[in-house]
């Protein structure tokens, strides 16, 4: 056997093991696939569910900012109203 002879046999024999070497390779990149398409499956099912107890501290906290929006802007009424009357009984005296 010559030189020229035996090329072709080995480059055949490298592509029948780049073939089976690649075939082996998807499959096995398929199942790693349907894995990691279950994780995110059940991760977006738990964030689905994590997102009604997300939106329910939101309205709690957006409940108790505007409470206490309005007992500060209650006191500070009552405080500013104090010092008014202050000021006008004094501008009476003069």
């Amino acid at each position: 056997m010559e030189a020229m002879e035996l090329l072709p046999i080995i480059l055949y024999l490298l592509l029948i093991v780049l073939v089976v070497v690649s075939i082996v390779f998807i499959v096995r990149l398929n199942k790693v696939i349907d894995k990691i398409d279950k994780v995110v499956d059940e991760v977006d099912i738990k964030v689905k569910k994590l997102n009604g107890v997300f939106e329910i501290v939101d309205r709690t906290a957006d409940t108790l900012n505007m409470i206490s929006d309005k007992t500060i802007n209650f006191i500070v009424g009552g405080i500013n109203r104090i010092f008014r009357r202050k000021k006008k009984g004094e501008d009476d005296y003069e």
